[in-house]
Parts: C-alpha cells; sequence; structure tokens
C-alpha cells in the first residue's frame, strides 16, 4: 500500500507537470501561428489510450508514462518525421518563422517550469506557512558529523551566526555550509564559551564524500516514540515510553550517543539499561549490522518548540521567488557531483523520485515535492543535449548569431545521439535503483 501511495503522488506530479511544460510550447506556438498537429501526455509509440482530434491538432494521453510531447509541424523533433520535412516549407511550419520566434516556442516549457516552481512555492508559504526551529528552541545544541570535529566542533555547540548573519532557522545550517559556501561560524559551547570557527574551502566535497551533506542536525534526547513489530527492542521487551539511560554501563543522554554505542557493537548483543514506570531494569537487546535495534523517535515538533512563520499573499510572492531561486542555486551546486564516482552510482530514476513522497497523502509535502521537481525539470531541460529543449536552444542561437541555420542533417543527426544519450541515461538511473533496491 506505501508503495501505491508513493507512487499516485509521483504520478499525478509528473502529470501536472509534463502537461504544464507542453503547455509552454503550445502556447507560443499557437500566438506565432505554428501548428501543434499533437499534444500528448506520455508517450504513445504504437498506440494511444485515448486520443481526440481537435482543430489541427490531436490531444490524446499514451501508455508509456515518461513525459510527453508536442508534435509542432515542420520541426526536427523525436517524431523525426522525415517525410514532412522533405517537402517545401510551409507558412504554418516552425522552420518558417523567425529565428527569435521559434527561441521562445523552445524555452516556453522550460519558463513554465521555472515560473511554476516559484508559484507553488508562494502559495504553500501562503496556506501553510513555515515552520523555523530556533536556536534558543534547540535546547540540546547540534550534532555534527565526525569530520567537523578537528575544526572543534563538538555535539553539543550552537551555531550563532554564519558569515556575520545570525541564525534564524537552525534547519537551514546544513544547506549554507553544503551548499552555499558558507565557511565562518561563530560557535557557543556547552560551557558558554564562545569562538569563531573558519571551516576550509573545500569542505563541501569532505562532506559530499563522508555522507555528511545532513551533518549539522538538532540534538535530541534519547524517547522511544514507537517499537517496529518482530525487531530486537520487541523481542527483548523494550516498552514506548521507555527511558534508555545506558548501553553496557556506560550512560547515555542523547539519542547521538546512544547511536555512536550501537554502532561500536554492530552484530552483537547490548545491555540497555532503562527507566520504565519508575523501576529501572536491564534487558538484552540485538544490534543489527546497521548499529539499529528497532525503536523510532519522536517527530521534531513534539521534542521542541517550533516556530510558525506565516506571511500575507504579496509576501508570500517574494518570499516564493526567492525560494525557488535558491532551490535553483542549489540543485547546481550539487550538480558537480554526479561526475565523481559517488555521485554517479547515486543517480537515481523514478524509484528515486518516488522515494520524495511520504506513504502516507500530506498536500503541504506533495506542493513541495511538486515545486522541487518542476524546478529540476527545467534546470535538466535546459542543458544543452540534443533532444532536450536546450539542445535545440543552442541550435537557434548558432543561427542567431551567425545568420546561418543548422543543416538539416546537422539537426537530424544530433536528434538521434540526443536520444541515445537520454535512453542511455534513463537506463542507467532506474537500474541504479533496481540495484540500490535489490542488493543495499
Amino acid at each position: 500500500m506505501d508503495f501505491l501511495v508513493k507512487a499516485a503522488q509521483l504520478l499525478l506530479s509528473l502529470s501536472i507537470l509534463v502537461v504544464l511544460h507542453e503547455f509552454g510550447h503550445y502556447i507560443p506556438a499557437k500566438i506565432f501561428k505554428t501548428r501543434v498537429e499533437k499534444f500528448y501526455l506520455f508517450f504513445n509509440p504504437w498506440f494511444s489510450l485515448f486520443k481526440k482530434k481537435i482543430g489541427d491538432t490531436e490531444w490524446g494521453i499514451g501508455w508509456l508514462p515518461l513525459g510527453g510531447f508536442v508534435k509542432i509541424s515542420g520541426m526536427v523533433d523525436e517524431s523525426m518525421d522525415k517525410e514532412q520535412l522533405a517537402q517545401p516549407p510551409q507558412p504554418w511550419e516552425f522552420r518558417s518563422k523567425p529565428a527569435w520566434q521559434r527561441l521562445i516556442i523552445m524555452i516556453g516549457g522550460v519558463t513554465v517550469n521555472l515560473i511554476l516552481g516559484m508559484f507553488i512555492y508562494s502559495m504553500v508559504v501562503f496556506y501553510y506557512g513555515e515552520t523555523h526551529l530556533k536556536n534558543k528552541d534547540a535546547k540540546y545544541g547540534l550534532t555534527f558529523h565526525e569530520m567537523f570535529k578537528p575544526y572543534g566542533l563538538e555535539n553539543g555547540d550552537k551555531i550563532l551566526a554564519i558569515n556575520g548573519k545570525p541564525v534564524d532557522n537552525v534547519l537551514e545550517i546544513n544547506k549554507a555550509v553544503f551548499l552555499r559556501g558558507k565557511r565562518n561560524l561563530l560557535v557557543e559551547h556547552p560551557d558558554g564559551k564562545r569562538e569563531t570557527i573558519l571551516l576550509p574551502s573545500e569542505i563541501h566535497k569532505e562532506m559530499f564524500q563522508k555522507d555528511g551533506y545532513t551533518s549539522f542536525q538538532p540534538r535530541i534526547p534519547i524517547q522511544v516514540d514507537s517499537i517496529l513489530p518482530k525487531s530486537a527492542c520487541e523481542k527483548a521487551g523494550l516498552k514506548v515510553g521507555d527511558q534508555i539511560i545506558a548501553i553496557n554501563q556506560d550512560t547515555v543522554r542523547y539519542f547521538d550517543e546512544l547511536l555512536a554505542k550501537l554502532g561500536a557493537n554492530k552484530k552483537k548483543n547490548v545491555a540497555i539499561t532503562v527507566a520504565s514506570n519508575g523501576e529501572i531494569k536491564t534487558l538484552q537487546v540485538a544490534v543489527d549490522s546497521l548499529g539499529k535495534i528497532g525503536f523510532s523517535q519522536p517527530e521534531m515538533k513534539k521534542m521542541f518548540q517550533l516556530t510558525e512563520v506565516n506571511y500575507s499573499f504579496g509576501a508570500s510572492f517574494s518570499h516564493g521567488i526567492a525560494r525557488g531561486w535558491w532551490t535553483v542555486k542549489d540543485y547546481i551546486a550539487q550538480f558537480q557531483f554526479v561526475f565523481t564516482k559517488k555521485g554517479a552510482s547515486s543517480v537515481g530514476g523514478f524509484g528515486s523520485m518516488g522515494k520524495l513522497f511520504p506513504a502516507t497523502w500530506d498536500w503541504e509535502i506533495f506542493w513541495l515535492n511538486t515545486a522541487l521537481i518542476s524546478i529540476i525539470l527545467a534546470f535538466m531541460n535546459i542543458l544543452p543535449i540534443p533532444a532536450l529543449d536546450g539542445g535545440h536552444v543552442v541550435f537557434l542561437l548558432y543561427e542567431i548569431i551567425t545568420g546561418k541555420e543548422a543543416p538539416q542533417k546537422v539537426l537530424e543527426y544530433a536528434q538521434y545521439v540526443g536520444f541515445i544519450l537520454l535512453l542511455t541515461l534513463l537506463l542507467y538511473a532506474n537500474g541504479n535503483d533496481l540495484y540500490q533496491a535489490l542488493f543495499k
């Protein structure tokens, strides 16, 4: 059932984005009196699930849910309609229009995805607001990946300011360091002492290699909120509400301390001391190969006093645009890692996209993920790869600058190369998902 709920959310999200993206091509094409022969949600090799001809355009739904398309008369696209292209150009065809009009038609889809992402962010913050964790409410400080210990950061420290700007939301610290190049930290230690710590300029690369891109997390006490069925905890008799106070007689107060002790005892039995209804008892629990014993912590909103930040209708747009812009910049900042060994093995397809969505339907998360995917689609589509919008844009810019149209054969061969490249990438990304599901 969890799979079906996630799949339904992903399918609905992609359907909305694909249809609106294609309208981004369709509308300027019609404005410039260019004939659109087909408008499809999903691809339709061999047959369509639905189709209806209205005017010059066939509207339909394909059976292969890998995107969608509009077929514009007189354009070298994935249809590779050479018979049409061999005929003399007609006034309603794409190839007959001025280069600047063709350029607007081609960037229309990307433009819609970018604006749509910012619009959704604006409406989400207007309707739901935002949740911030203030420094004063992160009363236990932060936990840090061990890579930061040589620089003077220890669990329990607070980061008061980054590059001279006070930290307003603790939950944004990781992005500031990992993606936005912030390196100057004003730190307050548990004893009240303050110092400035300057991180190396290349720390983001080390964070990526060591899985430290969630390096800065609020420190939380140990609370048993739920027990996984048939887990080691359940078998040992641990109950919801019990307080774990020691592992092998070593005192633990915070969840990071518990994880460290369990991680040092993988595939071993440990003695867990718990306080249960005023009684102190010791349980023997088996630790699995991942250093887990089978219980979960409460949601953050149950552990901290969170601040709800609300926006007026007007302010929500400026905030949504800013959030969309930062999403683009953050995604570009992460894109560099795709070309590393670890990054290449982390590339995912539809399975990875589906994991963005929760197992229960949550409209706020649905729309936030849809905004994120919309902006990612805008970025990916504008890449200068043949068969993508960005590939067509490159040839059009060449024509505008030189005054010479790229030869028809060059456009056709580029389309073939781009199609093969995209198909290879699609198989590779989804193959990675399959490998992760089966062997990880």
